[in-house]
């Protein structure tokens, strides 16, 4: 099984890298104003360059590296020691690397969902990369590289159970995100639709298709489990589509494009955290509370709150990946079989979320001090994509 083994997970590799590229990129595009979408493209891919540089440089020693329970260390900065018949388990090790990368790439860009139409494109470059090397990557090895919050750590024989990210990712971006739009500000001109919904759900639909790398490939193995993980994560990302869509229905009289494409991604962010341990019955249940409770959550963060996270990034991610890790103990409970607990969920979910917090504020401080935050006002109503980037999508804008 070692040449299956790598095989799937170099297919699921290039699903978790289509994610961002062009999946997120799509997504996101289609929901801002015609004269910005070329700079949420620029934002998706100039990040995925430099995450990919900086894993290499240090990012992947931080999080997998063979420090102690808080960092990883340098000791594989660049790879050393790394060659091609390393190994990670049954896995060449430069190919664990380069799926963990593809992670460390996608995490950072879904922040760009909190400050698009409004951020200079100097600190999205400086921000993404300082955040992805001292708050991803240190998370990662808390739960994932064998650190503080992983079995045998602070909460003792069982961990925290995150199979593919509702804590590592959702909830570190997502939280990354609400911070980010607070210490922002809203933008001067929020009346403005989405400016390509087509655009949205062909993203949403690549997003999809990628998150079976994202989940399946967490397996880091061509077997059951894989296959498992793969499934539960579709009738999840399914169930969500159709309770989002029908609970906007039931509110509003009609259900959206871009409504059920969002429900499919709330499926997705909540199953996440769960997909290597529940059933089908399990993801019926997480998607179809999803859809519903995600959708209430954008209401909360718009309208109760005024906080222009302009993507809704918080809501859909983070309260998704949040729900999704508080489900597995839940599940476990009522006789579901997994050995999560109350206690390590809850405290990982914590613990990561107050450091997310503290880190992203003086990271936007220290980034904003060098290259500075918000674009001025002109550039603004006008758009980023002439301003920053000297093009342009369309010959007429909105």
């Amino acid at each position: 099984m070692v040449g299956a083994d790598t095989a799937w997970i170099i297919v699921a590799t290039a699903l978790v890298l289509f994610m961002t590229l062009p999946g997120l990129a799509l997504f996101y595009g289609g929901l801002v104003r015609a004269r910005n979408v070329l700079s949420v493209f620029m934002h998706c891919y100039a990040i995925a360059c430099a995450m990919s540089v900086a894993w290499l440089a240090f990012g992947y020693s931080i999080a997998f590296g063979d420090g102690n329970a808080i960092w990883g260390g340098l000791g594989k900065a660049f790879l050393m020691g790394v060659t091609a018949d390393s190994l990670s388990g049954t896995l060449p090790e430069v190919l664990f690397f380069a799926f963990q990368m593809t992670f460390a790439i996608i995490t950072p860009a879904l922040i760009v969902g909190a400050y698009v139409e409004r951020t200079s494109f100097g600190f999205v470059l400086l921000f993404s990369t300082l955040w992805m090397l001292l708050v991803y990557a240190p998370v990662v090895h808390w739960i994932w590289g064998g650190g503080l919050l992983s079995d045998g750590g602070l909460f003792g024989a069982i961990g925290a159970r995150d199979f593919a990210g509702g804590i590592v990712v959702h909830e570190t971006a997502a939280i990354a995100s609400l911070v980010i739009a607070v210490m922002l500000g809203a933008r001067r001109d929020k009346s403005k639709p989405p400016h390509n919904p087509g655009y949205v759900m062909i993203g949403a639909s690549m997003l999809w298709v990628g998150w079976f790398g994202f989940n399946g490939g967490s397996q880091l193995a061509a077997d059951g489990g894989a296959a498992m993980a793969l499934t539960v994560t579709h009738i999840s990302a399914a169930t969500a589509s159709l309770s989002w869509a029908l609970w906007e229905r039931i509110k509003y009289g009609k259900s959206s494009l871009v409504g059920i494409v969002t429900g499919t991604i709330a499926g997705l962010a909540s199953i996440t955290p769960a997909s290597g341990f529940v059933g089908p019955i399990e993801a019926l249940i997480i998607g179809g509370v999803a859809g519903i409770l995600c959708q209430e959550a954008v209401g909360v963060i718009r309208n109760k709150l005024a906080i222009d996270d302009t993507l809704d990034v918080f809501a859909v991610h983070g309260v998704g990946g949040i729900f999704g890790t508080l489900m597995l103990p839940f599940f476990a409970m009522l006789g579901f079989e997994n050995d999560a607990t109350w206690t390590a969920q809850i405290g990982a979910l914590v613990i990561v979320g107050t450091f997310t917090v503290a880190a992203t504020y003086v990271l936007v401080k220290i980034c904003s001090a060098l290259v500075g935050f918000r674009v001025d006002a002109e550039t603004e109503v006008n758009g980023l994509d002439l301003a920053q980037h000297g093009e342009r999508a369309y010959d007429h804008v909105s």
